[in-house]
């Protein structure tokens, strides 16, 4: 594995949280919360797992940002999208260990009011983290 494979594993990891989150999502919907615990607790991992290979690669790169090469409309979707998708990403850092916490204590309902607000949070920023990859290294790379 070389420093240039870890955008790819990256948006890996938030592919398959994304999954995750979907799947859980349904199994609480559908009234399975053993099951919903087990793959939601899969998802934080595997979204932790990512915040450190993100974090490796930054150091790594010594915080050299990979360059846009789409024009036009396109760039400014893809700014305003990485604008939102950062924002939201720091305010995932806390809202999910803490929906997290709630559910741990046993406070459902604390954990519900939370979820409300963390769960399509997380989703947006876990499938935009997935799009970032692909403007930046398969759609749009710099040449």
């Amino acid at each position: 594995m070389s420093i240039r494979d870890i955008p790819a594993l990256n948006a890996s990891l938030n592919g398959l949280a994304t999954l995750l989150i979907t799947i859980g999502f349904i199994l609480i919907k559908t009234g399975r919360r053993e099951a919903h615990r087990k793959v939601m607790t899969a998802a934080m991992v595997v979204s932790a797992v990512f915040l450190v290979g993100y974090v490796t690669h930054k150091a790594l790169v010594h915080g050299v940002h990979t360059p846009f090469g789409g024009t036009g409309l396109i760039r400014t979707v893809y700014y305003v999208m990485l604008a939102s998708h950062i924002v939201l990403a720091m305010a995932i850092a806390y809202l999910v260990p803490r929906t997290f916490l709630f559910a741990l204590k046993g406070n459902f309902e604390r954990h519900r009011a939370w979820a409300k607000w963390t769960f399509p949070i997380w989703y947006y920023v876990s499938v935009t983290g997935v799009l970032v990859y692909f403007f930046l290294y398969q759609w749009w790379p710099v040449k």
